[in-house]
C-alpha cells in the first residue's frame, strides 16, 4: 500500500492524485494539516534523502520565512517540518517504509509505478 504525504489543497497534489486516479493506484492520503507529521517519519525519510531535498524552498511556507528561522542546520529543518510540515515537499509518496516519489513529475510516475 502507498502512503501520500501532502496536503489537500496543494496544486502539484491535486495532479498527481488525478494521476494516481487516472491510473488506478490506490493509496492512503496523510493530511499534514489534519494528521501533522511526527519526528521519528522525518528522522526515517532523513535515512533516505538529506534535509535539503525535503524541504520545499520554491513554496509560500519557504518563501514567508524570516531569514533566522530558515535551517541551515538538519535539527533545525527536523523542528521547522514538524512545526509547519507544509514547508515539506510534497507529494512525497512512501511504499514498504521507502520514498519512492518526492514532488510530481509523470515521467518519474510512469517509471516508479509501472513496476
Amino acid at each position: 500500500m502507498y502512503t501520500l504525504y501532502a496536503i489537500p489543497n496543494c496544486d502539484t497534489v491535486k495532479k498527481a492524485r488525478v494521476w494516481l486516479a487516472e491510473h488506478g493506484i490506490a493509496y492512503q492520503f496523510h493530511d499534514y494539516k489534519k494528521q501533522g507529521i511526527d519526528r521519528k517519519t522525518i528522522e526515517h525519510w532523513l535515512t533516505q534523502k538529506p534535509w535539503e531535498e525535503l524541504v520545499n524552498r520554491a513554496g509560500t511556507t519557504w518563501k514567508k520565512l524570516p531569514e533566522a528561522e530558515k535551517p541551515t542546520r538538519m535539527e533545525d529543518a527536523i523542528a521547522l517540518m514538524i512545526d509547519k510540515p507544509s514547508v515539506i515537499r510534497r507529494p512525497l509518496i512512501e511504499a514498504e517504509n521507502q520514498i519512492i516519489a518526492l514532488g510530481f513529475k509523470p515521467e518519474v510516475y510512469e517509471n516508479v509505478f509501472s513496476t
